[in-house]
């Protein structure tokens, strides 16, 4: 059985983010063929092209670290109908400088927790936009806009609603059936 690296990115930078806890709980439910890590933002500088001729290490390390996974998984809350600007802030710095995006050809699902009823369908919107930019093969459905509710899940990822538990391990399985058929498709870039 081929195994796929998977890293994954929470949108929040709050040690206590519903997010995090969200991300937790995806990686329980992940089939077994998928191998988890986080890909960290926040000791990224605020990106300018100043850098582009002389990237600094964190900004090396996060495009490292994307090309050494076989897809990425980002879970995003919602700030000001969109994503979090640290976030927003990864994206650029490893789709820069131009001709080395990152993100180009690499499977990718997005998906998000909220208090909210709207889960995070409008900062989806806008990471989706980004991502396709960016060329990345994006998982389209199931789309998941989770509504956290702290008696679906408990502070350290486990979900105890079988209604949600069911969607989320589908959601997983998806997941990894789009990458297997992106992978089977489309060359990895170097």
């Amino acid at each position: 059985m081929t195994t796929y690296r998977v890293g994954y990115f929470v949108g929040s930078l709050a040690t206590h983010s519903i997010n995090r806890t969200l991300s937790n709980a995806l990686i329980r439910l992940a089939p077994s063929d998928l191998e988890f890590f986080e890909i960290p933002i926040k000791e990224l500088p605020l990106y300018s092209y100043d850098y582009d001729s002389d990237y600094p290490a964190e900004g090396k390390a996060l495009k490292d670290a994307i090309a050494s996974s076989d897809a990425v998984l980002f879970v995003t809350p919602e700030y000001n109908r969109s994503i979090p600007g640290a976030l927003k802030n990864a994206i650029d710095w490893a789709s820069r400088p131009w001709g080395s995006n990152s993100f180009a050809h690499k499977p990718s699902a997005v998906i998000g927790a909220s208090p909210g009823a709207l889960g995070t369908a409008l900062a989806q919107q806008s990471l989706r936009a980004a991502l396709s930019f960016c060329d990345s093969p994006q998982m389209n459905a199931p789309e998941a806009y989770v509504r956290f509710k702290p008696d679906v899940f408990t502070s350290d990822g486990e979900v105890v609603d079988e209604h949600t538990e069911l969607f989320l391990r589908d959601f997983m399985e998806e997941f990894r059936d789009h990458v297997v058929r992106v992978l089977t498709v489309l060359p990895r870039k170097p």
